[in-house]
Parts: C-alpha cells; structure tokens; sequence
C-alpha cells in the first residue's frame, strides 16, 4: 500500500472485513471481471453465521460458489445480467433477475428502490496522490459504493488504473483487505465460418468515421478483422472487449470525429484477457465512465455515424428480437443493445445492426414466425433497422411486415426457408406466386454481393430481392419523362407495386437483375441504377436492359453494370446478349460501341440493335466486371421485361 494513502487501521484480513456483515444484509458485489474473488470466497466461508444474504450485481463470472444449490437460505442472488452460472441459477428458480436498462441501474441505487446494505469492491491500489482506482469496471460500481453503508475493497497490484471517472478517495472506502490474485480475464473463442460471414456482412455497414459498439463474443472479432482499413474510428461502448484491441493498436481508432469526449475512446467496463488489461493500463487515450453517461442514448446519439451492433439469439417475422435465453423470461436480461440501438437510430448517419447466426446450437432456425413462449422482447419492431446473418443483412426500419418477412426469409438458413415462405403465404404476406416466392428464396446468389466505388463513394452492388420492391419504386419516381421513355419505351407515369415486386422477384438464371445501392444518409438504402436481363430461351440470348439515376451518371456505373451482367450470363451458360436502343439514348450506344460490341440501326432509323455473343471477338468488353472500363454512364433502354 502507498504511504501517502491515510488509512488509519483500516486494512484488515478477509476475515475481519466480513465480521461487520450481519445476516439479511443486502450486499453488491463488484463488476464482471473485477468481482472481489477473496471477498466472495470469505463470505461463502461464513454460511454457519450467514443467512438471507441478498446479493446483487450487474454481471456474475468468476466461480460464483454462492448460486450453488448447497447455500440455498444462505444467499440470494439478484442480477442485472446473467453469466453462466447466475443464468441456470434463475432457470432453476435459485436466483432472480432485474431486467433493466444498464444505464438506469446507477438510479436505482442512489433512490434507494435498490438498498445497498454492503458493497464489496476490487480496487487499484492508492497511487501518488492517494487515489485508489475502480480500474476495469466503473460501470455501476460507483453509484453502489456511494450508496452503500459499508464498503470493503479488496486492493490488487494487478488491477489496471484507467483514466476517466474511475478515480475513488481512500476515505470512502471503510475496510481494506489486500490480495495478489489475477484479475479475472474473459477469453473468446475464434469465430467460426458463420461468424467470420456475418462480420464481413456487418462490416459493409461501417464506413470511415464511424463511432463503434461492438460487444463481446466471436461475432465483435469477426466484425473487426473486416475494419482493417477503416480509418478515424471511435469507440463508445459499455464494454471494451479483445476485439477492438488490433483497431486500437493499429491506428484505426482515432476518435477524431466523436463529439462526445473527443480523441478519446469512452466505455464504462473493460472485459478480455490480460494483453487488453495491459493496453488500458494507465492509457490517457481510453476514459471509463459510468452506465449512466456511457449508456444514456441521448449521449450516445451526439456520436455522429454510430454503429451499435447487437447479438441476438431469435428474431421474428415482425422484427422483434430476443437477445438471451429463449423461452424463458427470468433469464432474458435487456442488456445494453436496447440503449445503444437507440442512441445509433437518433445519430446523424447511425446504423443500429442485430446480428446473429441463422441457427442455433441445437440447429433450430433463430429466425421464426414467433418467438418462444416466455421469450424476453430485447428490442421492439420499431427498434430493429438492420439484421445480419452469415447469409446477409436485411433492412426493417420503416417497413411493412410483408417486407420484414420477405426480407429476414432470405437471410434464414436454407433449411428453414421454405417453413418460412409457407408462413409467408399463409399470412398473405406476398403477392408472389408461392412456387416463386420459394424459388427465389432458395437461388439468391449471395456470392454476387460486392461493394464498388463510383466517384469517389463507396456503392453495394447486389441482385435484387422482392424486398427492394419500395426501392424500386421510389428510384422510378425520381426519373425525368426522358429516362422513363428510354427505359420502358413508352410514356409510363406510375410504377405499381405489383409491377414493381415482380420486377424484383427474379428467378437469378433467366431473369437477373443487379441493383446498385447507396445510403441516403439515414441509414437507408437507395437504388441509384438497376441492371436486368431477360432471356429468350430459343436463342440462348439475353436482352439487356439498364437504368442510372440522373445524379450518378458519367461515372461508370453502367459500363460496370453491363460488364457484370455479361460475366453472370455467361456463368449461367448463356450464349450473349442482346438490346433495343432508342436513337435518342446516345449514351448507351456509345458504351456498347466502346466495349465492342456491334450496333446498328434498323433501316426506318426508328431504333438500335445490338446482339453479341459472348464466343465472338470480345475486344474492350472482355475485361472482368470488378471495375470499369470506361467512365461514362447513362440512363439506358430496353424494354421491360
């Protein structure tokens, strides 16, 4: 202990600390991986004097002997959220769950609706100044230690001293009891295949800039393998985890663009192994403060671009998310997801994202018509914008439930597919015929997604799903009379939603369709350009037929387009293509001329020809559809198909 720290006898054996706890005491233990392990050991010690103890605390790890069955009258244990062992503790009814808020928590002890008779802390020891230090857990801790009438801190050199609001006075502190033990560390194992897809997929939704809570787990690695090349991110989470220390490390992180604490990374806990420990250690550049600041979404929305990713164990049909166990509502802790997906739906350009696995271990579909009787609701429809899977991300966010199940259907794991198109058809959720509903589901080429950079911005370009029907039709009604003259060939005033769903409910061999998708600065996508073909099976032929938005021509997009769609029709062991021009759309003949590809016009001048097989002489349109060659762009012709 420091000598500048006045401790005045203070500093006793475990023993002694916890003569001062009286039977019926309600008792807070510390945080997570900074659960006072001599102080818990020495209390499960005294069960031949201890009774009723009520033990509360936002998150059991450690070996949490005091949930076993052989203490029951002895201790009751109360968690804000659950580790393992609290968590069959409350499934066997041994123990209880508050669900709330983790920003709301802090509150709950200074009104006194939660008591605090005891609390028994780990802490850093005093430095210079005699400041002890609440290290890698500040989170509630403060606001329980303020509020307690007794408070005991176990003092461990290995403890890390972190910067923020995680400084504590030697005299708020009663007792001291001294310990050399580790720290608890929180490893993770190495995300598998569907992880590592569901990190790429997510990673697509994180730009440059973003501010980022990932979470722990397997699927935060996977999503931070895949931000390599991002630059100036921030962090603002509840928890800091081993994920995001190869960003920290390799300059990812800056937090140049946060408002909130600028420069800084802010997390309220920090939860991995002793090299992330070692990382915060003393670092100026990471700030701990509590739940209340760090979690509050109206802090957490002042982040410009925030990208609160949370996990999920079910979703249904509707959008509704259950983030724990399922099936049981005593051990569905809320968790922060609801706070950071909030405060990312009210920030300036922010994504919240669900993310989970399509199956469960037990291999059920975690996507379903409903969720299990007794489930917790984490997040309501109206929370939910993204989800991911390993089999891609849909967008629910202003949507029908027609859309949401069209689109979470198709990020299911195959197997369950057509359990969920029945429930689509029997819910009249789609206008589709069943048998093409099911078909699409089944062949979407989630290979073909790719991102692409058109004039200096970053585009998705993916084949288009009965989902993007709105899309759809909002990009028709952004074309000028010319646009729609030379895409449909006819004055078209409306694009129904009939129309327009059958458009994108393409079967991806005979009928292909590509779209090319942009945000609109909410979070939302926007079609900027379609691509399609349809083929005439007594020719083996494809006619082509392509559209760009006004606003993003000249840069590209249709060259890319057309090339992308020829190297898809040739996979699908199509001969070549073919399209109808109006004279007018001279930009179109242009690209096709440029690619090599021959066009003439009919003898009345009334339109152009084009018909190309792909085995004949490919000059400039033979080169891979991964960038353009060429620059220019335009709206396109062809009649619809």
């Amino acid at each position: 202990m420091n000598p500048h720290a006045d401790l005045r006898g203070r500093l006793v054996g475990v023993d002694e600390a916890l003569d001062r706890i009286s039977s019926g005491a309600r008792i807070f233990l510390g945080s997570g991986c900074a659960e006072p392990q001599s102080l818990v050991h020495g209390l499960c010690r005294r069960t031949d004097r201890l009774h009723d103890l009520r033990v509360c605390s936002l998150l059991t790890l450690g070996t949490a002997d005091y949930v076993n069955e052989r203490f029951l009258g002895h201790f009751r244990h109360n968690a804000f959220l659950l580790g393992s062992p609290g968590r069959a503790a409350a499934q066997d009814g041994r123990a209880d769950h508050t669900p709330v808020f983790p920003s709301e928590i802090p509150e709950l002890f200074r009104s006194g609706q939660q008591p605090v008779d005891v609390a028994l802390i780990q802490v850093a020891p005093p430095n210079a100044h005699g400041q002890l230090n609440f290290g890698i857990h500040v989170d509630i801790q403060r606001a329980a230690v303020e509020a307690a009438d007794l408070v005991i801190a176990e003092v461990n050199p290995n403890m890390p001293r972190t910067h923020g609001n995680s400084s504590i006075a030697a005299a708020d502190i009663d007792l001291f009891v001294e310990t050399g033990s580790a720290i608890l560390e929180l490893p993770e194992p190495e995300p598998d295949e569907a992880e590592l897809e569901i990190g790429m997929h997510t990673a697509r939704l994180v730009t440059d800039g973003a501010c980022l809570r990932l979470g722990i787990g397997p699927i935060a690695h996977a999503i931070a393998r895949f931000l390599d090349d991002r630059r100036d991110l921030g962090l603002h989470a509840e928890v800091l985890s081993d994920a995001v220390l190869p960003l920290l490390e390799n300059g990812n992180v800056t937090n140049r663009r946060k408002e909130v604490v600028r420069g800084r990374t802010v997390a309220s806990s920090v939860m991995g192994t002793r090299r992330l420990y070692d990382h915060v250690d003393g670092n100026a550049a990471v700030e701990l403060h509590p739940s209340d600041l760090v979690g509050d979404p109206r802090v957490i929305c002042r982040n410009p671009g925030t990208v609160a990713v949370s996990p999920a164990r079910q979703i249904d049909l509707g959008g509704q998310v259950c983030a724990d166990s399922r099936g049981d509502p005593r051990a569905c802790p809320i968790g922060g997801p609801a706070d950071f997906s909030r405060g990312a739906a009210m920030s300036r350009g922010g994504r919240p994202v669900v993310a989970l696995r399509s199956t469960a271990a037990d291999g059920s579909s975690q996507i379903v018509a409903r969720l299990d009787e007794g489930a917790g609701v984490s997040l309501g429809r109206g929370d939910v914008h993204w989800v991911v899977t390993e089999y891609g991300s849909a967008y629910l966010h202003g949507k029908s439930i027609r859309e949401r199940a069209l689109a979470l259907a198709e990020i299911a794991h195959p197997d369950f597919r057509a359990e969920l198109r029945d429930v689509v058809r029997e819910r009249h959720y789609a206008t589709v015929a069943p048998e093409n509903v099911g078909r699409i589901f089944d062949a979407y080429p989630a290979d073909s997604v790719r991102t692409h950079r058109f004039g200096g911005e970053d585009f998705v370009i993916r084949p288009l799903r009965p989902d993007d029907t709105e899309r759809l039709r909002d990009f028709f009604y952004t074309h000028t009379m010319e646009t729609v003259y030379h895409r449909y060939f006819t004055v078209k005033k409306e694009l129904t939603a009939d129309e327009a769903l059958r458009l994108c409910s393409v079967d991806y061999r005979r009928r292909m369709a590509f779209g090319v998708l942009g945000s609109d600065g909410g979070g939302r996508e926007t079609l900027i350009a379609v691509g399609r073909y349809d083929l005439d099976p007594r020719s083996n032929l494809a006619e082509t037929a392509l559209v760009v938005g006004e606003a993003y021509r000249q840069r590209g997009v249709a060259t890319t387009l057309l090339q992308l769609l020829c190297d898809y029709a040739r996979a699908q062991g199509i001969d070549g293509i073919t399209a109808t021009i109006l004279p007018g759309n001279r930009s179109m003949v242009s690209i096709h001329r440029r690619l090599g590809h021959p066009v003439r016009l009919d003898p009345l001048n009334v339109r152009y020809h084009m018909r190309w097989r792909f085995d004949a002489d490919p000059r400039p349109g033979s080169a891979p559809a991964g960038g353009p060659v060429a620059t220019e762009s335009a709206s396109t012709p062809a009649p619809s198909p």
